[in-house]
C-alpha cells in the first residue's frame, strides 16, 4: 500500500469516525433537529418571497419566516394539546366518579351480542358483568396512572423540552439563512454525477413537502371532520377523540375507523340505529372518501410511490422512529426506489 492510498484511507476512516461521534452527540436532541430542518424545507419557499421583499435582507427574512411558522404551527399544536388534556382528564374523572360506565356500555352491547359471539366470549370469561367491571376498572386504573406517570414525566423534563425547542427554532433560522450554501456543499461532497445529485435532492425536498404538507392536512380533515360529528351525535369529548382521529389518520387506509367505527357498532348495539347509520354513512362516504381522495392526490401523486408502498412504509417507519416515522418511512421508501431507478437506468443494458 503506498501512502497516498495509506492516507485516503486514513482520512475516509477518521471522516466516518468524527461523523458518527456528531450523531451520537446530536440524538439526544434528533427530534429537535429533525423538525427543524423539515419545517426549514417547508418554508424556504415563503423565505424567499420574503428575501424578495425586504430587498435580500437575510437575517430579516429569515426572522419573519420563523414568526410565521410559529404563529402557523407551532402556536395552534400548542392550543390543541392543551385542550386535548384538558378533556383527556376530564373524561377520565368522569370515568372514575361513575358518571361514565365502561362496563355497562360493554354490557349492553353483549347483550345484543347474537349467539356465536356469545360462545366465543364465554370461552375467554367475558360474559360475566362483574368481572368485566373488575377488568375494565382495571383497565381505568391503569390507564390513569399511565396518564399521571406521563404528566410527571412532563413536567420533569419541560427544561429539556424547552432547550429542544429552542435549538428547533434556532437551528431553522440558520438553515432558511444559509440554506442553498449548505445545500451546494452537500451536493458537493456526494460523489455522484450531477444529474443524479439533482434527481435525488429534487426527490428528497418533494417527498419532504408532499409527505407532511399532506398527510397533515388529510390528518386535520379527518379529525375536525371526525369531531364534528362526535359533537352533532353529542359524544362525550369530541375534541379529545378528534385529536385521536387526526393521529390515526396518519395511517393511510384504517385511521380513524378506529375510532368511529366501534362508537358506531355501540350505538346499534344498544338500540340507537339512527345515530349509528348516520355516523357509518358519515365515516365512510365522508370521512373515508377524504382518505381515498386526498392522500393520492396529496402524498402519493407527488411521491410517485404506490398505495401500498404508502401505507407499509408509514406504518414501518412510525414502528421504528415513532412519530417522526410518518415522514422518514415514506422518504426512506421514495430514495428506495429512485436509487433503483438511477442504478438500473445508469447500467448498460445487454442486447437481446
Amino acid at each position: 500500500m503506498n501512502n497516498a492510498d495509506f492516507h485516503d484511507k486514513s482520512f475516509i476512516f477518521l471522516l466516518l469516525l468524527v461523523s458518527v461521534g456528531l450523531i451520537i452527540i446530536l440524538l439526544p436532541f434528533y427530534g429537535a433537529v429533525f423538525w427543524g430542518v423539515i419545517l426549514a424545507i417547508l418554508f424556504t419557499p415563503l423565505y424567499r418571497r420574503l428575501l424578495r421583499v425586504t430587498r435580500n435582507r437575510k437575517n430579516l427574512a429569515a426572522l419573519g419566516t420563523l414568526g410565521a411558522c410559529v404563529l402557523i404551527v407551532i402556536v395552534p399544536v400548542i392550543l390543541i394539546a392543551s385542550s386535548m388534556i384538558h378533556e383527556g382528564v376530564t373524561l377520565v374523572q368522569k370515568i372514575k366518579s361513575g358518571q361514565i360506565n365502561p362496563a355497562l356500555y360493554t354490557q349492553q352491547i353483549l347483550d345484543a351480542a347474537p349467539s356465536p359471539v356469545h360462545r366465543g366470549l364465554e370461552r375467554i370469561g367475558l360474559t360475566d358483568v362483574k368481572s368485566l367491571q373488575i377488568k375494565l376498572s382495571e383497565a381505568v386504573m391503569e390507564g390513569s396512572q399511565f396518564l399521571a406517570s406521563k404528566a410527571v414525566r412532563i413536567g420533569q423534563n419541560t427544561f429539556q423540552f424547552v432547550v429542544g425547542f429552542a435549538v428547533m427554532l434556532y437551528l431553522m433560522f440558520f438553515l432558511l439563512r444559509d440554506g442553498s450554501a449548505l445545500s451546494m456543499r452537500v451536493k458537493q461532497a456526494i460523489p455522484l454525477s450531477a444529474e443524479h445529485k439533482r434527481h435525488l435532492f429534487n426527490k428528497f425536498t418533494t417527498v419532504i413537502r408532499a409527505t407532511v404538507k399532506g398527510n397533515i392536512l388529510v390528518a386535520i380533515t379527518q379529525g375536525a371532520l371526525g369531531g364534528l360529528i362526535f359533537w352533532i351525535l353529542d359524544i362525550q369529548a369530541a375534541l379529545l377523540w378528534a385529536a385521536i382521529m387526526a393521529f390515526l389518520s396518519l395511517l393511510p387506509a384504517v385511521g380513524a375507523s378506529l375510532i368511529w367505527a366501534p362508537v358506531a357498532i355501540y350505538f346499534i348495539a344498544t338500540g340507537e340505529l339512527g345515530s349509528g347509520i348516520i355516523l357509518i354513512a358519515f365515516g365512510v362516504f365522508v370521512i373515508g372518501l377524504v382518505d381515498n381522495i386526498l392522500r393520492p392526490i396529496l402524498v402519493g401523486k407527488d411521491t410517485k410511490l404506490p398505495d401500498y408502498a404508502v401505507l407499509i412504509s408509514t406504518l414501518g417507519g412510525m414502528a421504528v422512529f415513532g412519530l417522526n416515522g410518518f415522514v422518514i418511512g415514506p422518504l426512506i421508501a421514495a430514495l428506495f426506489f429512485t436509487m433503483w431507478d438511477i442504478f438500473s437506468t445508469s447500467r448498460p443494458h445487454d442486447r437481446a
